[in-house]
């Protein structure tokens, strides 16, 4: 994702020592969960992701994947490990690519918070979104799969599945401006005059209408596991975020990318796309609205669609100032936590400078 904040399946180091945990006490509770474990078990910490510290695991040739709560004060409703185990395991019998759950601990004892255990997936993770070691086909065919396993997910009826109760019912944008608004504040480190200028416009500018899908968070190129050859997603990663809420809002967030500078940031902003064989936001909405059968396949109203990718940003500013926040605290998962929580002010301007366009649309 262009803002650097990282899948966590991006090569493993040793174990941070504010992450260390006794891997003799997580052994035995994994022979007790896991079925078929033997062996000494060997732990080392993924490199990336700035949230829930994730650790590979490997025991007489088997591998796994831990996620964990990070240890200390947390914001809360953060760090929601046990939702995405519950997420991961419902989605296992639908058409969403998923990594296998085996296990989740509650018992902050065994290793110091609790935590779940899910296969390791074997395959390709692109970290760049203007693919440049691909041919102008293969982009095209990575944003196909990843327009058409997004959709496969909103398609999904979460009652079927088990998941009614995994969000509150009505006003999903209007209460997500207020968590994230509250997210904000909790990890305020220094007055944004953009970001305070957001938090008075956007509960005054809500769309109308409502939905009501199971929705990723997070869903981007460097969050899903490609197979090693094919243009196929074998595993969509990182369900933290999911909720049950507004799937355009979801949709929107993934496509913030076209808004997103390339380079360093990881964006196709000032790219020839065209020439890349990338699709542009237009058509890549338009596919994904044909793909999930829409009402009439209703087109989106230019205006709505600005004010879901400024939600969408100011929601993204909150994320990083509770990296930064972390940061400042000593407890980050991520090296780098303090140099990604410095680009909260600069997305926050740039999200008030779309809202005053959507204002202009109306």
């Amino acid at each position: 994702m262009s803002i650097d904040l990282q899948s966590s399946f991006s090569g493993t180091r040793p174990v941070a020592p504010a992450h260390a945990f006794d891997v003799a006490r997580l052994r035995a509770w994994m022979r007790e969960h896991v079925d078929g474990l033997t062996g000494e078990l060997r732990v080392e910490q993924f490199k990336g992701g700035q949230s829930n510290p994730t650790f590979l695991l490997e025991a007489a040739g088997a591998r796994y994947v831990l996620r964990r709560k990070p240890p200390g004060a947390l914001l809360p409703s953060a760090h929601a490990v046990e939702r995405e185990y519950r997420v991961i395991r419902a989605l296992a019998q639908t058409d969403v690519p998923v990594a296998k759950a085996y296990a989740l601990c509650e018992d902050a004892d065994v290793i110091g918070s609790p935590f779940y255990l899910m296969e390791y997936v074997e395959g390709r993770i692109f970290w760049d979104a203007a693919l440049p070691d691909m041919t102008r086909e293969a982009r095209g065919a990575i944003y196909g799969e990843m327009n058409r396993v997004i959709a496969a997910l909103h398609s999904v009826d979460p009652d079927a599945i088990g998941l009614s109760d995994y969000g509150r019912a009505g006003n999903y944008i209007e209460r997500q401006v207020t968590r994230w608004t509250r997210q904000y504040r909790a990890a305020e480190t220094e007055r944004i005059e953009a970001a305070d200028q957001l938090i008075d416009w956007l509960p005054k500018h809500i769309p109308q209408g409502d939905e009501r899908r199971i929705v990723h968070g997070d869903y981007r190129l460097d969050n899903v596991i490609f197979d090693s050859h094919e243009p196929r997603i074998l595993a969509v990663l990182d369900w933290e975020l999911s909720t049950l809420g507004h799937p355009l809002v979801d949709f929107a967030y993934h496509c913030m990318i076209w808004h997103m500078q390339a380079g360093a940031r990881r964006g196709l902003m000032g790219l020839d796309i065209a020439a890349l064989g990338i699709p542009d936001e237009k058509t890549y909405l338009q596919r994904y609205l044909e793909t999930v059968a829409r009402a009439s396949n209703s087109p989106v109203a230019q205006a709505d669609w600005g004010y879901y990718l400024v939600f969408n940003m100011f929601r993204l500013v909150g994320i990083l100032q509770g990296v930064m926040a972390r940061a400042l605290q000593g407890n980050a998962s991520n090296a780098l936590a303090l140099e990604t929580g410095r680009r909260t002010r600069p997305l926050a301007e740039q999200a008030w400078a779309l809202a005053r366009q959507v204002d202009a649309m109306r």
